[in-house]
């Protein structure tokens, strides 16, 4: 379990996540994180989150965001808000870092979607842009199915897939949540 001031990084795409508050600290309402994109970070699946909402204010930098089919650059000072249910995608398509202070409400189980995905990059079960291995996506999309979603194939066919997946790839290993102490890195991000 994730606590406020750990950092977690991914090594397949240089993607940092430093936890500021916690679920915990704040009763499941909020979690809040400093982001670190890499430079010239690849575009990620869309996705939304069912119940929750995201804010983003960025630090340094600037990312380029699509939000509901429409893409667009957000720099350094402005903020972005993501209302629950709406697809999007986020990535760094500069040649410097973009950091930023995501607020994600409520908190759900995040962190620990947070933590088995770069869990999995540690371990190599990820593809280039960070996404898991299909076994590992079915256990985590069911299991995670609050927090998140892809915005495609339709949720019904996720959840029909995910469904006859994740007991497969249960019983071949893939986790739905890393193991305690995995990788606990305290300090600045």
């Amino acid at each position: 379990m994730v606590r406020a001031g750990d950092t977690l990084i991914n090594p397949v795409t240089g993607f940092r996540l430093h936890f500021r508050k916690t679920a915990a600290e704040t009763g499941g309402e909020l979690l809040e994180l400093e982001a670190t994109y890499a430079p010239f970070s690849a575009r990620p699946p869309e996705h939304y989150h069912p119940e929750q909402h995201e804010d983003f204010e960025i630090l340094a930098g600037g990312v380029r965001v699509c939000v509901a089919g429409t893409v667009r650059d957000v720099e350094s000072g402005e903020t972005l808000r993501i209302a629950a249910g709406v697809r999007h995608a986020m990535w760094n398509p500069r040649g410097e870092e973009a950091r930023l202070v995501w607020q994600v409400r409520p908190a759900l189980r995040t962190e620990a979607l947070f933590e088995m995905l770069m869990y999995l990059a540690t371990r190599g079960r990820v593809d280039r842009r960070g996404s898991p291995r299909l076994l590992s996506l079915a256990v985590l999309g069911r299991h995670y199915r609050r927090e998140l979603a892809l915005a495609r194939p339709p949720r019904a066919a996720q959840a029909l897939v995910f469904g006859a997946l994740a007991p497969l790839g249960q019983l071949l290993g893939a986790r739905r949540e890393a193991p305690a102490g995995w990788a606990r890195t305290p300090g600045p991000a």
